[in-house]
């Protein structure tokens, strides 16, 4: 897990309470707010896994080549 994942699962759940915050006081604004937040989280969880199958392939192809 690199850190791109970590941080976006951060920013997910952090939008997930401030979602729920903002339902609880009928704040719209807030609601909003968490969403967008939960929605930049995704991304970035997203860009990090991309990155990590990028490093596992390069990983694998230097495992085949050294293996010839």
């Amino acid at each position: 897990m690199n850190k791109d994942q970590v941080k976006g699962n951060v920013k997910d759940l952090a939008g997930k309470v401030q979602e729920e915050a903002g339902k609880l006081v009928g704040n719209t604004k807030q609601q909003a707010k968490g969403i967008k937040l939960q929605v930049e989280g995704k991304v970035q969880k997203n860009v990090g896994d991309a990155k990590e199958v990028v490093k596992e392939a390069r990983q694998a192809v230097k495992d085949a080549a050294s293996a010839h």
